[in-house]
């Protein structure tokens, strides 16, 4: 064993630059910001999307379309569905809170609309915000009962 072969022991030395440290830290002088520019100075900031004065992608790629402020987005469910949960808890009104409470939709302030997938030949009661035209009839012929919210 002799000086030249001592090493700090595990983990005593971080291995991070120290940077504006000077000279003797390997990086000194410029600090690892390269020689002048904007960049180099103090208080350099940039916003997001910024190509050093070159027009932005989000700037050269045309827009296309109109989206509606106003659009009412409806989660959906269909006959098939209903017909599974009303032969599950039967005599039970289908509404939101039932939906919600069964995992069906994740909260009871969506909208929901019925659609016409499948069959439904059991007397249900559904007090939904929407139905689609073969979803009402398919379920009046049934024999259940349709409330509109």
């Amino acid at each position: 064993m002799n000086l030249s072969t001592l090493t700090p022991s595990k983990g005593s030395v971080k291995g991070t630059k120290r940077i504006g440290r000077g000279q003797g830290s390997g990086y000194g002088g410029t600090s690892t910001k390269g020689h002048k520019g904007q960049k180099a100075q103090a208080g350099y900031n940039y916003r997001p999307g910024f190509e050093g004065g070159q027009m932005p992608l989000q700037r050269r790629v045309p827009k296309f379309g109109f989206t509606n402020i106003n659009r009412k987005e409806y989660d959906v469910i269909n006959l098939d569905t209903l017909q599974e949960l009303s032969t599950s808890f039967a005599n039970e009104e289908i509404n939101h809170d039932f939906l919600v409470r069964h995992g069906i939709i994740s909260n009871s302030r969506k909208l929901v609309k019925v659609l016409g997938r499948g069959e439904i030949n059991t007397k249900v009661q559904v007090k939904l915000n929407k139905f689609s035209a073969s979803a009402k009839s398919a379920i009046e012929a049934a024999g259940g009962t349709i409330i509109e919210m």
